[in-house]
């Protein structure tokens, strides 16, 4: 029976590896490590199925800055599900969960870099079509906003960073 439920201090090793597993490399899960060690997790989701974590998904504080002006938002990523389990919906619940039990008031933008025939189904469109770009070169398609609260992409546009770690870990 799959749960979804936020990380526990137990579950640190299993999301390492989990990364590593999903992802083939250590980045991702030194991204998730070094999130956590800065206290920019501001949510870490696990899907457990038994006693195994099956899956991951990690949101951190981003910036939108155009000038002078700088408009809180969420990255969304990284997302990590076991290769085995792969294509079995548990991506979708974790995002889904996050959704309709965790996003708050304040909350008003989240943003991603991700496949993009997978995460339109949750809402996310292209941010370019809005004026959002990352600090990266990504293609366009790539690089998606998703609006929680009604009109939170009026009169928003600019340039993406996400937390310092990310350039960081290589």
């Amino acid at each position: 029976m799959l749960s979804i439920r936020q990380e526990m201090p137990r579950d640190v090793s299993a999301i390492h590896d989990l990364n590593v597993a999903a992802f083939a490399q250590s980045t991702e899960a030194d991204i998730v490590d070094s999130l956590r060690g800065a206290g920019a997790l501001r949510h870490s989701l696990v899907a457990v199925d038994g006693d195994e974590i099956v899956g991951h998904l990690a949101f951190s504080p981003v910036t939108i800055t155009e000038g002078s002006r700088v408009v809180d938002a969420l990255g969304l990523g990284p997302m990590a599900i076991s290769p085995s389990r792969q294509r079995q919906g548990i991506g979708t619940r974790l995002v889904n969960f996050w959704l309709e039990q965790l996003a708050e008031d304040k909350d008003n933008l989240v943003v991603l870099v991700g496949h993009p025939d997978y995460y339109p189904r949750f809402g996310f469109r292209r941010a370019k079509a809005f004026g959002i770009r990352w600090e990266h070169d990504v293609p366009e398609e790539a690089f998606m906003v998703l609006e929680l609260r009604r009109g939170a992409l009026d009169k928003i546009s600019g340039v993406v960073r996400f937390h310092p770690v990310f350039d960081e870990v290589e």
